[in-house]
């Protein structure tokens, strides 16, 4: 038999609506699912690929999901000076075939939100919960990730919706925009229970 020949590991950068985010988008899954790495503590202990990453001076965050990493970088850095150098290095880590993220952590973060959340809506408000979070996972998700970023339901009461933005999302100057006119705007429409969307920092 001839052993198996692995195509070469393509990547290529996208621009994000966030100016201090870039994504790398690669021909590989890397991960099925999102892993936001804000701080360096928690790219330690989850992802050895984050890690890497963080060693280099300008990263401020890490973000993977699906095929691409997004990096959020320090403000004083220019994206022109660093990007060659971040795309090898991140080409470099998929083609040595680095643990990207390690198997637990989706559970492991999914315990941790339980843990700090009470019961985010009242059993009546059960079903136009289900509705925002389908139209949420449908409409919004799909457009927010090809940004490099990500969108989670978080809570609704009293007709506000709130919602975690992460990845290229987080701290994005037009996320606000994108948040009330897009967002608000559709949900409102759709589910007219909805007074309000507002965005929870992460």
């Amino acid at each position: 038999m001839t052993p198996e020949v692995k195509s070469p590991v393509m990547i290529y950068t996208e621009s994000t609506p966030n100016p201090e985010t870039l994504k790398f988008v690669t021909n590989r899954m890397l991960y099925k699912g999102t892993a936001d790495f804000r701080e360096e503590s928690l790219a330690k202990e989850w992802s050895p690929l984050a890690t890497a990453i963080f060693e280099m001076p300008y990263v401020k965050g890490v973000y993977i999901c699906n095929n691409f990493v997004t990096v959020t970088k320090e403000f004083n850095y220019e994206w022109q000076d660093i990007m060659l150098k971040t795309k090898e290095f991140v080409k470099k880590c998929v083609e040595d075939g680095m643990t990207v993220v390690k198997d637990g952590f989706a559970e492991s973060i999914e315990a941790l939100a339980a843990e700090n959340k009470e019961k985010t809506y009242s059993a009546e408000d059960s079903e136009i919960v289900q509705r925002i979070i389908d139209l949420i996972e449908t409409y919004v998700k799909p457009a927010v990730e090809m940004d490099g970023g990500n969108i989670e339901f978080v809570a609704f009461t009293n007709g506000i919706v709130t919602v975690r933005l992460q990845g290229s999302c987080s701290g994005c100057p037009s996320s606000t925009v994108t948040l009330k006119s897009g967002i608000e705007g559709m949900l409102q429409r759709m589910v007219p229970e909805v007074k309000e969307v507002v965005a929870e920092m992460g």
